[in-house]
């Protein structure tokens, strides 16, 4: 949970900020949206450049598709709807016409993960990074703050290829430097520890790094690390964490099946096998609540990573 007094700061306007800025200097960005462009951000940019705008209406499937056909025209393109429209509705779009012929798509999903809150089941998307990270050719991004999600954006607009970038609707508190560059398929070490590794991502690391504190007053000294990047994972540094410490927590606002946690053991099981902890929705759907509230519910607080290390290290070797 943040501190009262910490400012909170939104991941959908570092986006659209960044496409607003890119748009003004590269004529070949071209962004889609699915009638949500106020709630995704992009909006802006459509005013600034109605020419390269395209607003699909309520047919993502039909978004992507289009998206697919301006990029193989050599157009740099982001779509963004919510992530459970964005996978959920479009998988066989993605699979067939962006991920297979390797297409120059970035799929920008916004409204991930349980912290919709109130829009309950129905719209908590927590299979996206599995579906994705599934597909050949398809690099997978989750920003854990805003600064970092305008700096993916940048990264993401550079490179040639298929993308995915998920983040919530809530804002989130700053872990990262503003200035530093988003560096696609690299992990960033947050905290040095001996004892335990905390790895996790999107809104996760700030409550990992708060859990550190906590342990801190428990003499556990945690490692954390912010994995930005989940395909292609940074498995140097998972193996590192797995050599330092020998046990690892992962944290994820993602189902424990297909997400950052099964991705880190398959590195570790590889590589050098420690035990490790997943915690993430429990192959569960959400419910309504406010995000705050649904969070503590379900476990995904600093004190949910301090209870999962409690347990990881009971097993430690």
């Amino acid at each position: 949970m943040a501190s009262a007094n910490l400012k909170l700061e939104s991941q959908r306007k570092e986006y659209g900020r960044a496409l607003l800025e890119m748009g003004a200097k590269n004529d070949d960005l071209v962004v889609l949206d699915s009638d949500l462009s106020v709630s995704t951000r992009t909006a802006d940019f459509g005013k600034a450049f109605p020419d390269r705008f395209f607003n699909c209406g309520v047919s993502e499937a039909n978004m992507v598709a289009t998206a697919a056909g301006l990029a193989m025209a050599g157009k740099t393109v982001f779509a963004s709807t919510f992530a459970v429209f964005a996978t959920g509705m479009t998988y066989n779009q993605i699979r067939q016409s962006i991920a297979y012929p390797s297409t120059n798509v970035k799929i920008a999903a916004s409204h991930a993960g349980l912290s919709v809150g109130p829009d309950g089941a129905t719209h908590q998307m927590f299979e996206d990074i599995g579906l994705m990270r599934g597909l050949p050719n398809m690099t997978v991004v989750v920003p854990a703050d805003a600064s970092q999600t305008y700096q993916a954006t940048y990264a993401l607009a550079a490179m040639k290829g298929p993308a995915y970038m998920r983040f919530g609707r809530a804002d989130v508190p700053p872990v990262s430097d503003g200035h530093e560059p988003f560096r696609i398929g690299k992990a960033s070490v947050l905290r040095e520890g001996k004892d335990v590794s905390i790895i996790a991502t999107g809104q996760l690391v700030h409550a990992a790094l708060i859990a550190s504190s906590m342990l801190a007053e428990h003499g556990t000294d945690a490692r954390v690390v912010n994995m930005s990047t989940i395909k292609p994972l940074d498995t140097g540094v998972i193996l590192d964490c797995a050599r330092k410490t020998g046990a690892i927590v992962t944290a994820e606002e993602h189902n424990v099946v297909n997400g950052l946690g099964d991705a880190v053991c398959a590195a570790t099981s590889g590589g050098y096998p420690v035990p490790v902890r997943k915690l993430g929705l429990n192959d569960t759907f959400g419910e309504s609540g406010q995000a705050e509230e649904l969070m503590v519910r379900y476990g995904l607080t600093a004190e949910g990573i301090v209870d999962s290390v409690a347990k990881v290290m009971k097993i430690r070797q």
